[in-house]
């Protein structure tokens, strides 16, 4: 710095001094320094005070629908952040779709660690609607919609014994699906008392929670057609997979199928499995899987059919019947999906296994399920809970786009 320039500096450091006297302090609110540039008049938006008023909706992120201020990354974690009930509590709410917890995994036979599936599904579902949740391919916001969709929490569901826990998810499940639904009561539907009737989708849990589940359904639909995604067949009968050591041992994650086919549970002939890839005992449990009225889709034909050909079979199977789907997320490759009690590698990628989702568009699916997301396995990423939640997002899209009121030209087809 030239000496010329510091001695005029010193010299009006007096005055400048006196000057910051006379300013006011930067306050809680404000600061009223003068910016360079401007008049004592303007201010910037900044500088203005905030206030801020929670009983309006000015102050509500539109992006959650003006309810409440969390973003997508706070707040109490609900599936897709949808409204949640006690609806097991309060027999007066009403829904069209209603999303619901069975956190029990005492029936499987590798990894525990299903019974914190529901809540690491809802952590792994905030993202959906971060956007608006329109999805794309399918031409459909789910979340706005004239279905009224409820997260309605989780079934109470006791880890110590089997037998009691799973008529607990079976009286739970039928408690949210025999009342009326929102919308379409008064049309005429699917269910055995030709009455439109809410959806349950349910989060699971190891895939036992699947038969009660189906007991449910039976009970207002009758005999049900089954599309089945997995890896394993979930068809063997008790003495080869589990050794039936009891009647409650009997019932597991790889038996229950069989249990509801003896129980008269399934359609005969239209139900389906994809993307199998299991060992086996012998060829003779794939007889056995056709005797319980499954047809197979191995996940290595893929590579020669595409995911269109899996979709046209899966489709030419079930016809134009009700359907329940049943998900387990080790469909999904282990790459993809580490999270999952009996994991198996050369499973499909959660891109192919969503393509085929959408391709069910227009079934009359009656509930669903998404099973064996064993959360302690998953990446710090959340790959698992991510891919559970966003094969989801597709079922409900299908729901929300195809009521279950019947078309009396259609049902005529049956």
């Amino acid at each position: 710095m030239h000496l010329p320039t510091l001695i005029l500096g010193l010299l009006r450091l007096p005055a400048l001094l006196a000057d910051a006297a006379h300013r006011p302090l930067r306050g809680d609110v404000a600061l009223h320094q003068q910016p360079l540039g401007t008049t004592d008049d303007e201010t910037y938006p900044w500088e203005k005070e905030v206030k801020i008023d929670w009983t309006t909706e000015g102050d509500m992120l539109p992006g959650d629908g003006g309810t409440q201020a969390d973003s997508v990354f706070s707040g109490i974690a609900t599936f897709g952040r949808l409204p949640y009930e006690q609806c097991l509590r309060n027999p007066d709410i009403k829904y069209d779709i209603a999303f619901i917890g069975a956190p029990f995994d005492t029936g499987t036979s590798y990894r525990p660690g299903a019974r914190f599936g529901p809540s690491g599904i809802r952590q792994g579902s905030r993202r959906l609607n971060l956007y608006g949740g329109y999805n794309v391919p399918m031409e459909v916001n789910p979340f706005h919609s004239w279905a009224k969709i409820l997260d309605c929490g989780d079934i109470p569901v006791t880890s110590y014994d089997n037998e009691y826990a799973i008529k607990q998810i079976e009286e739970g499940h039928k408690e949210l699906l025999h009342r009326a639904p929102k919308h379409g009561y008064d049309e005429k539907g699917l269910s055995l008392n030709d009455r439109v009737l809410p959806r349950i989708i349910t989060l699971g849990g190891d895939h036992t929670i699947t038969l009660p589940l189906l007991r449910s359904i039976h009970s207002a639909y009758g005999p049900i057609s089954v599309i089945h995604f997995d890896s394993h067949l979930d068809t063997w009968k008790p003495k080869v997979f589990g050794g039936s050591k009891s009647k409650t041992a009997s019932i597991n994650h790889g038996t229950y199928f069989w249990h509801a086919a003896q129980e008269g549970l399934l359609a005969n002939h239209t139900n389906i499995h994809a993307g199998i890839r299991t060992t086996l005992s012998g060829p003779s449990d794939y007889e056995n899987d056709g005797y319980c009225g499954f047809e197979i889709v191995e996940a290595r034909e893929i590579d020669k059919i595409g995911t269109d050909g899996i979709i046209k079979k899966i489709r030419d199977r079930v016809g134009n019947n009700p359907v329940y789907l049943s998900i387990d997320i080790d469909t999904i490759d282990p790459a993809f999906a580490p999270a999952t009690g009996t994991p198996e590698t050369g499973g499909w990628s959660t891109r192919e296994l969503r393509t085929i989702l959408r391709g069910l568009d227009g079934l009359r699916l009656v509930g669903a399920d998404i099973v064996e997301v064993a959360t302690p396995y998953d990446t710090n990423a959340e790959l698992t809970t991510m891919a559970a939640a966003d094969c989801l997002y597709e079922v409900l899209s299908i729901m929300v786009k195809t009521p279950l009121t019947v078309n009396e030209g259609k049902e005529e087809e049956l």
